[in-house]
Parts: C-alpha cells; sequence; structure tokens
C-alpha cells in the first residue's frame, strides 16, 4: 500500500550552497533586500534553517554569493571581444544591464568591497587596462575610474528605475515633463540645460553610459596627454 505524504514537501535534490544561492537571487529579484530572510529562504528550499546555515554562515554571507554569482555569469558572457577597449565596453555594458534588471547588485556589490565579486569586477577591467599598454603607474587610476563609473552610473541607474516604479511613472511622460520644463528656464541663466531640453525627452541611458566609458578609454589610449593632466591634479 502507497504511504500518504504528511506535513510539507520536502526537497527532493541535494541542498547545496549553489541551490542556497540561486535561490537567494530569485528572492531578491522578486522582493528586493529586504525580502532576503532565512525563513523565506527556508520555504522556497522546503527545508530548515539549520541546513541553510551549514552552507552559508550569515545573510552577509548569502547577500555575498548571490551577488558573486550575478557577477560571474555576467563577465563570463560579456568579457570577450575583439579588442581590449571593445572587451572593456562589453563589460562594462553587461553589468550596467545587470544592475538594471537586478537593481539589488548594485547596492550589494557596494558593501562587498575588497571581497571576491568587486575583485571580480575589478580584475576584469584591470586586465583589459594593461592590454591597452596603459603605463604601469596609471593602470590603477584607470581602473578605479572605470571601475567607479560603471558602479556610480549603474546603481544611479537602477535608482532611478526603481523610482519610476514605485510612483508608478511613465518614462516617456516624465521626461517629456522635465524637458518641457527645462525648456522654459531662463536661457541667460541656464544657457546649456535650454539647449539641450528637447535632447533630454529621447535620450537612450544605455547610449549615454557608453558615451562616458569611451571618454575614459580615449584618455586610456593617450597616456602621453593623460600623464600630465594626472600629475598636474596630484600636485593641485
Amino acid at each position: 500500500m502507497k504511504k500518504t505524504a504528511s506535513g510539507p514537501q520536502r526537497r527532493e535534490n541535494p541542498l547545496s550552497r549553489e541551490r542556497i544561492t540561486e535561490a537567494a537571487i530569485e528572492l531578491l529579484d522578486h522582493s528586493g533586500e529586504g525580502g532576503l530572510t532565512f525563513r523565506a529562504l527556508s520555504e522556497r528550499l522546503a527545508t530548515g534553517a539549520g541546513a541553510i546555515y551549514w552552507h552559508i554562515a550569515n545573510r552577509s554571507d548569502l547577500l555575498t554569493a548571490a551577488c558573486d554569482a550575478m557577477v560571474a555569469r555576467t563577465l563570463k558572457a560579456n568579457a570577450i571581444g575583439a579588442t581590449p577597449a571593445a572587451t572593456i565596453r562589453g563589460i562594462a555594458l553587461g553589468m550596467f544591464d545587470a544592475i538594471d534588471g537586478h537593481p539589488w547588485l548594485g547596492s550589494a556589490l557596494i558593501h562587498s568591497a575588497g571581497q571576491l565579486p568587486m575583485v571580480r569586477v575589478f580584475e576584469s577591467i584591470g586586465h583589459q587596462v594593461r592590454e591597452l599598454g596603459v603605463p604601469n603607474e596609471e593602470q590603477w587610476g584607470v581602473a578605479c575610474a572605470l571601475l567607479n563609473y560603471i558602479l556610480g552610473v549603474g546603481g544611479q541607474n537602477a535608482a532611478n528605475t526603481q523610482f519610476a516604479k514605485a510612483r508608478n511613472l511613465d518614462r516617456s511622460h516624465f521626461l517629456d515633463a522635465v524637458s518641457t520644463m527645462w525648456s522654459q528656464l531662463n536661457p541667460d541663466e541656464y544657457p546649456f540645460a535650454h539647449s539641450v531640453a528637447g535632447h533630454l525627452r529621447v535620450h537612450d541611458d544605455r547610449n549615454d553610459f557608453l558615451t562616458g566609458i569611451d571618454l575614459i578609454l580615449k584618455g586610456a589610449e593617450s597616456p602621453r596627454q593623460l600623464r600630465p593632466a594626472l600629475h598636474e591634479s596630484g600636485n593641485s
């Protein structure tokens, strides 16, 4: 006679750090960082918290593991280009899209400073900076500029997206309203903002992001022009 299962459905696959991490990513995508709790994770995995603690030390470790998994797969999919500059653009845009699609990722990266997720990104960028032929004494500054730009702009873009979603704002309507406001500014007091008001209405965030990457790369690929600027800044 077949026995009838009683109690909650138990997991069929063995628990592993990888399974826990993937479940954590699903929770983060669905509920944000605030929804990542061991209780919610236990329910999703149909197991007890004690079994999870066997693989994951604490919530901080869990968030770092989820962040690292996302970074690793993003870099694997985007860190191949015909040239070092093309590879950097691919890494940058891949991270921009990953942070946009997983808004918790930007914050998790910032809070994992010095840990493996951040090291992965920094190493990938730094290797390509070397391949560009940037002088040794300037590689740190160029790699940091790229990393800070990617995380800063990517994080801000994700924050803007979440702000709009939380308030049910339509992007095109919002930009149209801001563009109209800028166009009505006094052109003598705000000449630049007034002149680009129309561009604000139709701008593309990803293209604007890549423009910034290209500006950094242009300086990195012209070390003779970059070096005096760096030295002058350091001596000021």
